[in-house]
């Protein structure tokens, strides 16, 4: 952050003299600039003239490099500055640690069987197993394309690895698992590559998982059978409707009317308007 202005200055200076000089056609250097914030330690800012840095050489022997990555990346998004906690890095080794075993204890999935699934013969609870992992790539795909956030996308792919565990304590698909497991270790692998490829490895995947598309989301298999739609009264949180994904907004409104939490707030008053935002809230405006 402290180092933006100058050298943006800079190669703005750069450019736009090259440009008058006739060797560049274009204004500008740069189409964006994302501001990297600093690493703070103790309330000041890490550097070497106040004697607060800390040596990642100590944190990658004893965690490992692809550790002390995992936490740099998920403990603040890159343009805030990132408060250095030496309790967040047993965290992130505790969660891969966490990964390893979910993988070793699921390897049966890996060997044979077909990888295809029929979504016609899954149970609820592989369905929804199924959907999370299709949300999660398109979450963690769009908090990486659009606002370099890796924070968020390693809490996807947290949250899915949590249903994976939820999940396999009861009998589940071995073709959903396998698609969920082997999108956990894709999505994890710009940040976690080392560990990653030994997962890949152990799995018994032949091609290296360097060599592997980016994953990519069904946009239907994403799609929620149910919404939960907030209810507003004057814009105060009011109720909550659990509706089918397909139910149409005029069907939502008089949902919204009749819910017994509601209308205790609107009973006797007239309604203004009623606007609905779809698939996340509706707000009963009153006169």
């Amino acid at each position: 952050m402290e180092h933006a202005i100058l050298h943006l200055l800079y190669s703005r200076f750069f450019t736009k003299a090259l440009r008058d000089l006739g060797y560049l056609h274009i204004d500008e250097p740069f189409t964006n600039l994302l501001t990297q914030g600093m690493v703070i330690k103790d309330g000041a800012k890490m550097s070497k003239s106040k004697g607060n840095v800390v040596d990642p050489d100590d944190l990658i022997q004893q965690y490992g490099a692809d550790t002390v990555r995992l936490f740099a990346l998920f403990a603040a998004p890159p343009e805030r500055d990132l408060e250095w906690n030496p309790q967040g890095v047993e965290g992130c080794f505790r969660f891969l640690n966490r990964v390893f075993r979910l993988i070793q204890a699921s390897l049966d999935c890996f060997s044979g069987g077909t990888t295809q699934i029929d979504l016609s013969d899954l149970s609820p609870a592989d369905r929804q197993l199924h959907r999370k992992t299709h949300q999660t790539i398109r979450r963690v795909t769009e908090s990486i394309e659009k606002d370099f956030h890796f924070n968020t996308a390693i809490s996807g792919v947290m949250e899915l690895v949590n249903q994976i565990s939820a999940e396999t304590a009861q009998p589940t698909a071995s073709s959903v698992l396998r698609e969920a497991l082997e999108t956990v270790l894709l999505l994890l692998f710009p940040m976690v590559p080392h560990f990653c490829e030994e997962m890949w490895q152990l799995t018994g995947h032949a091609q290296p998982l360097q060599l592997q598309t980016w994953p990519s989301f069904d946009p239907a298999a994403a799609e929620e059978d149910e919404l939960t739609i907030v209810v507003q009264v004057n814009g105060k949180l009011r109720g909550r409707l659990t509706v089918p994904a397909e139910t149409g907004e005029e069907e939502i409104k008089q949902l919204a009317l009749a819910d017994e939490k509601v209308s205790g707030f609107i009973s006797g008053k007239t309604v203004q308007k009623i606007v609905v935002v779809k698939g996340k809230l509706v707000n009963i405006v009153l006169k």
